[in-house]
């Protein structure tokens, strides 16, 4: 199977695949999703083989429409509503209590249901004329990179999926913030473009942010298993000079190094961003780098989403 490059025009062919139970990735505001109609159980399954997602790690429904959330959730909190007013379309995902409708394989199993309406307008389109929401994790091979542009679904899922519409290269570059209001306080579980503070003020009240845990319950995507991860070894640094010394005592080496400063550095670089982050990892890949080198300096360490990227991929790098 080939797997098609959709144009945006193309929106009603897209549609009528995902209909069929096909899966089709898509754009949104932050990455491409894969997705699935979400109350197509056997379509829903075929993400996770896909991906090769483990089974445990809950999905994010995306909606068109207000409507939509009463389809797919009970019990919704005021405080969701005026969320919703502050950040709907946008790359915010609230979990709340899942519909019993629900498949219980779009949330591993358990009684909570991720949404978000995304900020896109061919998502949005699509999603509409499907008529339900769909489940859309990001369109990558679990563990690797989010695709930020169709190129990257491509290279990951060429002849394993139906098609991938094409929307040009994703605005925010990393995933949606998650926020849970299950619990009598709201609580971050991933950074994202909308933070903490934009949140508490819409809200009236403290936010938490959720510690890392390794209980084997997960209620969003990006808590528990690591993510984002390349090919190539990746070695992280904070001080700018010993970024300086490696980098000269290995300048034979093939070094791909992401900073927001390339002041005398004698090696290819990238901006370190989260516009740019998964796209010069999928980058080096590509090319064949022997070694990535991340210098987070005091402005990147204080990007609450580009450090939880960061370390997750470091994270990885660790363990290996």
């Amino acid at each position: 199977m080939k797997t098609l490059l959709l144009q945006p025009d193309q929106v009603d062919l897209a549609a009528a695949l995902l209909s069929d139970g096909q899966l089709v990735a898509f754009p949104t505001e932050t990455v491409y999703g894969l997705g699935a109609p979400i109350f197509s159980a056997d379509a829903v399954a075929k993400i996770f083989t896909a991906k090769g997602r483990p089974s445990d790690n809950p999905l994010i429904a995306h909606l068109s429409c207000m409507d939509q959330v009463a389809q797919i959730a009970i019990e919704i909190p005021e405080t969701f509503y005026r969320l919703a007013e502050a950040f709907f379309p946008g790359p915010l995902t609230v979990v709340l209590q899942r519909h019993p409708d629900v498949p219980a394989i779009v949330s591993a199993g358990l009684e909570t249901i991720a949404l978000r309406m995304p900020a896109h307008a061919l998502a949005s389109e699509l999603i509409a004329r499907v008529g339900q929401p769909l489940v859309a994790p990001s369109a990558n091979l679990s563990g690797k990179p989010s695709a930020t542009l169709s190129s990257h679904v491509l290279e990951d899922f060429e002849g394993k999926i139906s098609a991938v519409l094409e929307g040009g290269k994703t605005q925010y570059g990393i995933e949606s913030t998650v926020l849970s209001l299950l619990g009598p306080q709201p609580v971050i579980l991933r950074p994202g473009a909308i933070t903490l503070e934009q949140i508490a003020q819409v809200l009236g009240c403290e936010v938490a942010i959720a510690s890392k845990t390794n209980e084997t319950r997960i209620i969003s995507p990006g808590m528990k298993y690591r993510h984002y991860a390349p090919s190539t070894p990746v070695r992280l640094f904070e001080d700018r000079s010993q970024l300086l010394d490696y980098a000269h005592t290995n300048k034979d080496q093939r070094l791909l190094i992401l900073s927001r400063q390339h002041e005398g550095l004698e090696h290819d670089h990238f901006p370190l961003s989260t516009q740019e982050l998964y796209a010069a990892l999928r980058h080096a890949d590509q090319r064949g780098y022997s070694e990535i080198l991340l210098y987070c300096d005091s402005t990147v360490s204080g990007d609450l989403a580009l450090m939880n990227r960061v370390s997750r991929i470091v994270e990885r790098e660790d363990s290996q």
